[in-house]
This record gives C-alpha cells, sequence and structure tokens, in this order.
C-alpha cells in the first residue's frame, strides 16, 4: 500500500500529519491469475455472485469476481486504519470464535494468543483442532464458513442516533457490506429470543468513576441505537466459498445446464481473512458516528443530572 496524498512528515517534530487535504491509498492489484478462470468464464458458480451481476448489468467480470472479489476489502482495511485514530482511546479488536460448526472455548479467551496464530484465534488449544479441521475440508475438495467477533473499546456513551442513524444499524449495514457475510447480530444477538426480560436487562449501578456501571453487557453496548459507553461486540457469520474443487450443478449464461469445477489458489475458509476487515468496517463506522456525535451536541450532556435541573 502507497499513500499518495493527504499527509506528510512535519520537519519540527519528524512525525508523520495529515495535511487537510483528501487522503489517497493506493493498493495495486498484483499477482493475479485470470487463467485460472478462463475454463469457467460462461458458467455460474453456485453461491457466487456472477448471476446476480449478470441478471442485473448484462455482464459480470468473471476473472476471480470483479466486485465481488475479496480483493476489493483491501481498501477497507486501509481506510480502518485512518479511522482507528480519530476517535480518542478507541481500541477495535477481533477474532474468530467459530469454524465451520466448531466453537472456541471462551472460558479460554487470550486476546494476547490471536497474533500468533493464521486463524486470529483467541484459544490457543482450538488452534491445532482447527488446522486438522480444515487440511481436511480443503482435501475434500470443499470449503467452510466462519464466525467473528469484533470488540471495541473505549467507545464514549452518546454515539448514534434514535431512528435513521441507529449506531447498530450502521455496524450492520458495514458488516454486512463485507463480501460472503450473511448474518450480523449486536451483543447477544439472536440469543436474546430466549431469554427472559430478567436474564437480559443490563443492570447499573454508579461507579467510582461518577460514570454508571453496567453488570452485564448483553446489549453490546448499544441501546436505542445509541452507544452506552460499554464496549461495542458484534459478530458477524462467513459463509463457505463458493470457489471448490467439487463439481456442482449449474447453469451457464447461455442458459444451458451444466457442471462446474473451480481450480486454482482459493481459500477453504475465507472468513480467516475477514477478521481484520471486520475491525476496520467497525472502526470506520464508529469515527463517522463519532464525528456527526462532535458536529450534532458538541460534548454532549453534562451527566449526571443535578437534582431538580
Amino acid at each position: 500500500m502507497r499513500i499518495m496524498s493527504g499527509v506528510f512528515t512535519d520537519e519540527n517534530t519528524g512525525a508523520q500529519v495529515t495535511t487537510g487535504t483528501p487522503i489517497m491509498l493506493l493498493i495495486e492489484n498484483v499477482d493475479q491469475r485470470p487463467r485460472d478462470y478462463s475454463e469457467i468464464k460462461d458458467k455460474y458458480r453456485p453461491g457466487h455472485a456472477g448471476y446476480t451481476y449478470d441478471v442485473k448489468y448484462g455482464i459480470h467480470d468473471y476473472r476471480g469476481g470483479g466486485r465481488a472479489s475479496a480483493r476489493e476489502t483491501a481498501a477497507r482495511v486501509g481506510a480502518g486504519a485512518i479511522a482507528r485514530k480519530i476517535v480518542p482511546g478507541l481500541s477495535v479488536r477481533g477474532a474468530l470464535v467459530q469454524m465451520g460448526p466448531h466453537k472456541i472455548d471462551r472460558a479460554r479467551w487470550d486476546w494476547n494468543e490471536i497474533d500468533k496464530n493464521p486463524f486470529f484465534c483467541p484459544d490457543a488449544k482450538q488452534v491445532k483442532f482447527f488446522e486438522e479441521y480444515l487440511d481436511g475440508v480443503r482435501k475434500a475438495g470443499s470449503s467452510c464458513g466462519a464466525v467473528i467477533e469484533v470488540v471495541a473499546e473505549g467507545v464514549p456513551a452518546g454515539l448514534g442516533a434514535p431512528v435513521y442513524a441507529k449506531l447498530d444499524g450502521d455496524l450492520a449495514a458495514a458488516l454486512m457490506g463485507i463480501n460472503a457475510v450473511k448474518g450480523v447480530e449486536i451483543g447477544d444477538g439472536f440469543a436474546t429470543a430466549a431469554m427472559s426480560g430478567i436474564e437480559n436487562a443490563d443492570e447499573m449501578r454508579m461507579g467510582n468513576d461518577g460514570k454508571p456501571l453496567f453488570l452485564s453487557n448483553h446489549a453490546g453496548g448499544i441501546l436505542g441505537g445509541i452507544s452506552t459507553g460499554q464496549a461495542i461486540v458484534a459478530r458477524f457469520a462467513v459463509k463457505p466459498t463458493s470457489s471448490i474443487l467439487t463439481p456442482r450443478k449449474t447453469v451457464d449464461r447461455y442458459g444451458r445446464d451444466t457442471d462446474v469445477v473451480t481450480k486454482g489458489r482459493h481459500d477453504p475458509c475465507v472468513g480467516i481473512r475477514a477478521v481484520p476487515i471486520g475491525e476496520a468496517m467497525v472502526a470506520c463506522v464508529l469515527a463517522d458516528h463519532y464525528l456527526m456525535h462532535r458536529g450534532q451536541v458538541g460534548e454532549g450532556a453534562a451527566w449526571p443530572f443535578k437534582p431538580g435541573a
């Protein structure tokens, strides 16, 4: 990645600073292999966007998927690196918490383990199992999905809006906008449907710092579309990649029945690569909302309120 504009080195401090002009990042699409797709250029891969692109635009880029290619997300990671610098004290971390049907043991969660393995997995014991499981998926000519969890800490209370700019709505849209993502949940998400009101309620007490202390975080740090000041927790599901070696029934763009096999380089689990992408999208949304909040209400309301005020 090359920074083409928008920053320069301050001669007095030696630090790299922004100039106020747009920041342009350039990532060249190198090491591509379009020939890997030449044999299937007219065939639709089941589970891939080739058909929907054709039926909408009358053309699709078969050389890896075009706009449906995961390479498109590299730019998002670059933007996320800038977004992380906008919100003071913000920390955004992601982890792979499930591969196929196999989940990590949350009792063994260790953020320090994530940089020690290729799966971004916080459960060191589960890493060995994932290695063997993924190797079996690959040898079977198939692929598998994954679930990614992103946790944002240091998020100030008050970001978001009640209706048209809900923080959780924008986070969900951003994460759903990642290639191959088929589901998003905030906090305990779908699990809250099985909870009682007593179980789901995040009780509150006053903390020693003058701010409310939440005794749980089922809401994932967002209530009514607005951040509570707790950690924001989001999870998203990534489907198995459609580019597999096992023959699948399909049709071609001329309406003929056929089979398709995708050869070349393809990850058996694209969800692994989605961890830094998810982090980036969460960072971008939080940066947007931080700036909108500052422009709308400045520092926000002084809380707690004085009785009778």
